[in-house]
């Protein structure tokens, strides 16, 4: 231990502990912009900077090691004096767009000028190169992130979190030097064209409103007020714990009741829970690993509820895909049951005919739902993802005083009823305890196992293990940075029958959708909250949801039946191969989204239709011809779609059409040259009888 003196109190720390550590535990505020914790300290903003006695220099709390016997001044008037021109400076750069950015009221620069009364004095500066061609400063390009590189105070929290300290992605990295010096992706590209895999953990530490999620909670708020759909949201089970933060609860507090009628209050006429969802996510791949391992084939079985883990492979793996669970996420199982099972079909004639759908919103912790739902095959069945901070903003636009509401709210049946085990579906560890709970029930050694593996739970290790008796050994990847490390060596093919990865450390309790905290501990006490949840529920196994028993009994049968794999299962493809392409294309049919589709060809390209229509030529007339000569889309139970005949081979092109028919494709290629639209593009799509 050492002991130190902060502003004149003295106060003992653990060796390595720094003087930022040091001023919170005398309870002294010093301000930071660039600090985040979890995360190397870059020392740029320069805002903690504080004196200690003997050091001719101020030097940075947040980077300074403390020694025993300092004596440490964080309030003098010269500090304070440059504390207000590095503001004034940084403002100086910063654009006067408060009113417009998603983040006014949670912006970290905006607090520090709001509570000092800091002015706008120096000149207007444009901040980055003095050729603004020379850097993208906004892209919208992502269906995850927005990026706005003229609010950016180069902090440099975005590059720590996707690079070797975060998430191992290296997607965002700094270029230049100096006065121009910003974070940009490789060779300046927009986000679409990168790597991403849309984690949002950029999202998460960015102190101003650089760096975004994809705003959505403006549309869904106006189409709620119009009411002219009758509208649903489904919710995750880390939401109804982090919400509470964004309105002053203490971290860790179940506000699910609150959660509730706050939804209700915007004007949701259906309020359902997202874990009805992960039970059944659980009875699907629960039966599926049982599956495989009878058949010996495609072992381990990766788990695939993380979008933004599949991304990854997708982009970086594709040897993995026949890996991959073709389960459905919990978002897409509950959207796909809420628009195209028996739910629609209660909401009136319109919907069980089939002309008309319901509108269905989610609320995640995580910006790559927002990804997964316009992912090619589920598109359509989430209308909008919202993250945990999006609602806040909707909740407190609307007035709404969340504190004060009563924690009665209850989830709306069918859809709504769920278990402990999905409830920890948030927490790192959690998916595969769930699986493990209901796959020992189905093969028949559940007499002796135990609900609770400790083993498989906690946010500290990177890689956690369990031996399960009657079934095998199994392994949680904590983040994406902790699968890469196993992926590394082939042991993983032979140590594991089930590998969970979560893509952000944590689970969805550490998500990109999530509160923004510089509580350390932040996680530990969401997780216990959620397992807190579990303890206490009245079922904590998958296969005891009703609800779920009488969907299987009302209309899929049993887990992976036709029945089942045609609403609750996916299929996956290569990120710009051929498959890939053509996935996108179908997907665009079905939806009758003839602008999509036309934006996937090159401007002269070539769809050879094999049927009356014969060829058709050029973007313009593919577009024409998806629009207006094919039938319109049906709703509800009606609507069908293009199915791949293998879930995961790439090279497969075969098709399982709506109408019963199969069909072959073949694909050329080629780049386009266009911008933020470059890209692969089709240059010939014909299609045969197979």
């Amino acid at each position: 231990m050492i002991t130190l003196s902060v502003n004149g109190r003295l106060v003992d720390l653990e060796e390595g502990a720094n003087l930022l550590d040091a001023a919170k535990a005398a309870g002294v505020h010093v301000p930071t912009l660039c600090h985040y914790p979890g995360l190397p300290a870059q020392a740029v903003c320069r805002m903690c900077l504080v004196e200690v006695e003997g050091e001719d220099e101020p030097t940075p709390a947040c980077k300074t090691l403390a020694r025993d016997g300092d004596i440490v001044t964080t309030d003098s008037e010269a500090l304070q004096a440059f504390r207000r021109a590095d503001a004034e400076w940084i403002l100086a750069r910063h654009p006067n767009d408060c009113m417009r950015c998603e983040v006014n009221g949670a912006c970290q620069l905006q607090h520090l000028v709001s509570e000092h009364q800091w002015e706008d004095r120096w000149p207007k500066v444009p901040a980055g190169p003095a050729d603004p061609q020379d850097i993208l400063s906004t892209d919208h390009t992502s269906p995850s992130i927005w990026r706005d590189l003229s609010k950016c105070i180069e902090c440099g929290l975005c590059a720590e979190a996707c690079g070797e300290a975060g998430q191992n992605q290296n997607i965002i990295g700094f270029g230049e030097r100096g006065f121009d010096r910003r974070p940009v992706t490789v060779f300046d590209t927009p986000l679409r064209q990168t790597n991403c895999i849309s984690c949002g953990q950029c999202t998460l530490v960015c102190p101003v409103g650089a760096l975004i999620e994809t705003p959505h909670w403006h549309e869904v708020l106006h189409t709620l007020d119009g009411h002219r759909r009758i509208s649903v949201v489904q919710v995750a089970p880390a939401t109804r714990i982090a919400i509470s933060e964004e309105f002053g609860l203490a971290p860790g507090t179940v506000s699910t009741g609150q959660l509730i009628n706050a939804l209700r209050l915007l004007g949701f006429d259906h309020v359902f829970d997202t874990n009805f969802a992960a039970d059944l996510t659980i009875m699907e791949e629960g039966s599926e690993l049982l599956a495989r391992i009878e058949a010996g084939t495609h072992l381990p079985l990766f788990t695939s509820c993380c979008p933004g883990w599949v991304n990854w492979v997708e982009l970086n793996r594709p040897d993995l895909l026949p890996h991959l669970s073709t389960t459905k996420s919990p978002q897409q199982m509950h959207g796909a049951i809420a628009k195209r099972g028996g739910f629609s079909r209660t909401l009136g004639p319109d919907f069980a005919a089939g002309r008309a759908e319901p509108y269905v919103v989610s609320v995640m912790p995580c910006t790559a739902k927002k990804d997964e739902a316009v992912r090619p095959g589920m598109s359509g069945d989430v209308d909008h993802a919202l993250t945990t901070r999006e609602l806040a903003r909707m909740i407190r636009a609307r007035g709404i005083a969340f504190g004060g509401l009563s924690d009665d709210g209850q989830f709306d049946c069918p859809l709504g009823e769920s278990t402990g085990a999905a409830q920890i579906f948030g927490a790192s560890g959690g998916v595969m305890e769930a699986m493990l709970r209901t796959a020992s029930h189905l093969a028949g050694v559940d007499d002796t196992f135990p609900l609770e593996w400790h083993g498989l739970r906690g946010v500290e290790d990177g890689i956690k293990e369990a031996t399960i008796p009657g079934i095998g050994t199994v392994a949680v990847c904590n983040g994406i940075a902790a699968a890469q490390r196993m992926l590394e060596t082939e042991a993983w093919r032979r140590d594991y029958i089930a590998i969970e990865v979560m893509a952000c450390v944590g689970g969805c309790l550490g998500g990109g959708g999530e509160p923004k905290s510089m509580d350390p501990n932040i996680l530990q006490k969401r997780a216990k909250a959620i397992y807190g949840i579990d303890a206490q529920a009245p079922r904590r196994r998958s296969f005891e949801n009703t609800d779920v028993q009488a969907l299987y009994a009302s209309e899929l049968g049993v887990p992976n039946s036709p029945e089942a794999h045609r609403l609750l299962h996916t299929q996956y493809a290569a990120r710009h191969s051929r498959r890939s392409l053509l996935l996108r294309f179908l997907d665009c049919v079905d939806r009758r989204d003839g602008a999509g589709a036309a934006r996937l060809f090159h401007p002269d390209g070539v769809w050879s239709t094999a049927s009356a229509s014969g060829d058709l030529t050029g973007s313009g007339e593919i577009e024409a011809f998806i629009n207006r000569d094919l039938p319109p889309r049906r709703f509800g139970a009606e609507y069908a779609r293009h199915r791949m005949e293998t879930a995961a081979d790439t090279d497969d092109l075969k098709v399982l059409a709506p109408d019963g028919n199969r069909y072959r494709f073949h694909l050329r290629l080629c780049e386009l040259d266009d911008g933020p639209n470059s890209g692969t593009v089709i240059e010939t799509l014909t299609r045969e009888v197979s």
